[in-house]
């Protein structure tokens, strides 16, 4: 009687690309077979000619394996030593907890009843919720978008840490500055701060800034509201 081969599970999954090398990682093996099968494989590729001259970029794709510090070192070592390769990127469906509260605290909205006078600076991580004014000098700063129901008379930074689909929103727009991410603005002449507006990055870098209604196309995802059907 034949017996069936059963086919063995690859650990690691090996693949050439234009930019380099993509390394696939089982995620449902241990850390240390994947590694012995790592060390077999690549020891068994043949080394370029220009080895010591060139690097090669690694992309590793884990799935639902998370990599601790010490296991990235690892990888990093083996790969340095046999192919002499340098992890460029790292694709996981997974994340650290110390990255999911930073992505957290990047989604909340501070909100704050003040009067910000001049000289005070305002700064917060996620959205700004401003229900007051922000005189002449004074200023407003937030990793996320800036929302004051309020006049802006001072100057507001939306997106500090490089978010370009951050807005800047206020009841009555007469900033001295608006910056979002790393654009930079000075209010026209003719600003003259009637009505709610919205400041935006537009498809060619440059701050908008125009009636807050053109919110519901410009950031639709900015809406969750969902109206209920009779």
């Amino acid at each position: 009687m034949l017996q069936k081969q059963v086919k063995k599970q690859q650990n690691v999954l090996i693949k050439g690309t234009k930019a380099g090398l993509t390394f696939y990682f089982n995620d449902q093996c241990s850390f240390a077979a994947l590694i012995a099968e790592l060390q077999e494989k690549i020891s068994e590729r043949p080394k370029p000619a220009d080895a010591d001259d060139a690097f090669v970029r690694v992309k590793l794709v884990t799935g639902n394996r998370y990599l601790e510090e010490e296991q990235m070192k690892q990888l990093e070592q083996i790969l340095t030593e046999h192919i002499n390769g340098v992890i460029d990127s790292v694709d996981s469906n997974v994340v650290s907890k110390k990255e999911a509260e930073a992505a957290r605290h990047n989604h909340e909205v501070s909100r704050l009843v003040k009067i910000v006078r001049s000289g005070q600076v305002i700064e917060t991580t996620g959205d700004l919720l401003l229900i007051g004014d922000v005189n002449p000098g004074a200023t407003v700063r937030a990793t996320g978008s800036i929302y004051i129901m309020g006049k802006l008379r001072g100057m507001a930074h939306a997106g500090y840490d490089g978010k370009k689909q951050a807005v800047i929103c206020a009841s009555s727009m007469l900033p001295t500055q608006l910056r979002i991410a790393d654009v930079i603005r000075t209010p026209p002449e003719e600003a003259s701060g009637q009505w709610m507006e919205c400041a935006y990055l537009d498809d060619s870098g440059k701050i908008v800034v125009e009636p807050v209604q053109r919110l519901v196309s410009i950031r639709p995802e900015l809406t969750s509201f969902i109206q209920e059907k009779p």
